[in-house]
């Protein structure tokens, strides 16, 4: 009798531990930008979509650059980013199975109250860093390779003056959106930066929102699936689960319901 609870003891561990493995399996790995994380969306509805699923979602926020080079190593099984022109390429060139629309919010140009170049108010972007060019004043750039920095960057080659790199009052902190703010707010520089993460930035010292509004300043974000025929571990099933809710009506309902001070920070994408 005591050989044979033991064996039943010893079968119902493995089926427990086995139940536990299949437990932790039913996750995702999630390579996503800083702002989806510094401003505070994913706290709010990953919680929504690990409950109406079981399915964890783990997040690495890196700048967009990193997060289409981390799924190109294969190291997550799906991306929400924000450069349109890099996501189309990434699934052009085989790494991403496909790619749908989510969501957008605008970026805002954010500068010192005291604004020395004179573009407060200002609702053309592009004239509004030529004008900071042409006055020489302290800007804070991200220099990561992230959507927000290639928006910056193509500000720049907008006016057709061309990247400020080398210039003394051009500052590169090669960091995330919220190391960049706090640059910016130290020394009184202008930055670049989508509105969630402004919103969700508690550090602003002198700086203000100084110019928004221009269409130009629009930024979408897509969710990809990483190629599975390129990395097999990809587990395709439970990345759809999350592409296929955070496309939907249930997804776009957490997305909308998202605010900050009662301010809605992020607006949801119909599909293509």
């Amino acid at each position: 009798m005591a050989r044979h609870f033991l064996s039943r003891l010893a079968v119902g561990l493995l089926v427990s531990a086995a139940a536990l493995t299949a437990h932790a399996d039913e996750s995702i790995t999630l390579a996503s930008t800083t702002s989806t994380q510094n401003s505070g969306l994913f706290d709010y509805i990953l919680p929504i979509f690990e409950k109406e699923t079981g399915i964890g979602v783990k997040v690495i926020a890196q700048g967009t650059g990193k997060a289409l080079d981390t799924g190109r190593r294969g190291d997550a099984d799906a991306l929400l980013v924000h450069d349109r022109v890099k996501e189309d390429a990434f699934v052009a060139e085989g790494s991403g199975a496909y790619r749908k629309n989510v969501m957008y919010n605008d970026f805002v140009i954010v500068g010192p109250k005291s604004d020395p170049a004179g573009i407060k108010g200002m609702k053309d972007a592009t004239a509004a860093f030529g004008k900071i060019a042409q006055s020489g004043s302290a800007f804070a750039s991200r220099a990561d390779k992230s959507g927000t920095n290639a928006a910056e960057k193509r500000f720049w080659v907008a006016t057709g003056a061309g990247v400020p790199e080398g210039k003394d009052w051009y500052k590169e902190t090669g960091s995330g959106m919220g190391a960049t703010l706090n640059t910016a707010a130290g020394m009184d520089a202008y930055t670049l930066t989508d509105r969630g993460s402004w919103a969700n930035f508690k550090n602003r010292q002198n700086l203000d929102i100084l110019v928004e509004g221009d269409k130009k300043l629009y930024n979408p974000y897509g969710v990809i699936l990483v190629n599975p025929a390129k990395h097999p571990h990809v587990k395709v099933e439970a990345a759809e689960k999350f592409i296929n809710w955070i496309t939907s009506d249930a997804g776009h309902k957490a997305i909308a319901d998202y605010k900050l001070n009662g301010e809605q920070l992020f607006f949801p994408l119909e599909a293509e």
